[in-house]
C-alpha cells in the first residue's frame, strides 16, 4: 500500500556544516570533508532549520520507504566520520606459519607475506583517506582508521578476502586476518 508522505529528521551537531544540492550531500567537520551522491534514490532532502535536515518520500511503496532510513544512516555516518572518525582492528590468526605484514607508503598499502607458507606477496591498497598502522599494544594486529566508513570497512574486507584459504577444508584451516573490533576513533 502506498503512503502519501513519509519523513525522517536528522539533527546536525555543533561544529558540522551540511550542504545538500540536488541530492549531493557534503558534510564538513573538524576531521575533514565527505561527499556522497544520492541521486540514484528518488527522494527530497531539505533543510528545515539551522541544525535540522528532513528526508521526504512521496507516494512510496514499502521498498521505497525503506530507503529513507538507509539515506539517513549514510548521512549520520558521514557526520560521525567528520567529527569522530572510524577505527577497525584486525588480528592475524595462524596455526603454524606466522603471517608477516609490512605497512608501506605511509599507511596506504599493506604487504602480507608467508600466509600458509606461500611465497606469494599479497598487496592491498587502502581506499580513499584510510590509513593502516601496526598495533604497538597487541602483537599480530593492524588498525585501520579513516573518516569514510565505506572506505575503512571495504579496505578491511579486502584484507580479509585476500587471505582466503583455497583448496583446503576451511573448518580446519582457520588461518587469516579477521576484523576483531569496530568502533569510533574518538570514543567520547
Amino acid at each position: 500500500m502506498k503512503s502519501i508522505i513519509q519523513t525522517k529528521d536528522i539533527t546536525i551537531p555543533e561544529g558540522v556544516t551540511l550542504d545538500v544540492k540536488s541530492r549531493v550531500v557534503r558534510v564538513k567537520g573538524p576531521r575533514g570533508v565527505l561527499h556522497k551522491d544520492l541521486k540514484h534514490v528518488n527522494m527530497e532532502i531539505l533543510r528545515v532549520g539551522k541544525n535540522k535536515i528532513r528526508i521526504k518520500v512521496w507516494h512510496g511503496v514499502r521498498k521505497h520507504i525503506a530507503c529513507i532510513r538507509t539515506v539517513a544512516s549514510h548521512i549520520e555516518n558521514m557526520i560521525k566520520g567528520t567529527t569522530k572518525g572510524f577505527e577497525y582492528k584486525m588480528r592475524f590468526v595462524y596455526a603454524h606459519f606466522p603471517i608477516n605484514a609490512n605497512v608501506t607508503e605511509d599507511g596506504a598499502l599493506i604487504e602480507i607475506r608467508n600466509f600458509l607458507g606461500e611465497k606469494i606477496v599479497r598487496r592491498i591498497r587502502m581506499l580513499g583517506d584510510t590509513k593502516i598502522v601496526q598495533s604497538t599494544v597487541q602483537k599480530d594486529e593492524v588498525i585501520l582508521t579513516g573518516n569514510d566508513i565505506d572506505h575503512v570497512s571495504q579496505s578491511a574486507a579486502s584484507i580479509q578476502q585476500s587471505c582466503a584459504v583455497k583448496n583446503k577444508d576451511i573448518r580446519k584451516f582457520l588461518d587469516g586476518i579477521y576484523v576483531s573490533e569496530k568502533g569510533l576513533l574518538n570514543k567520547d
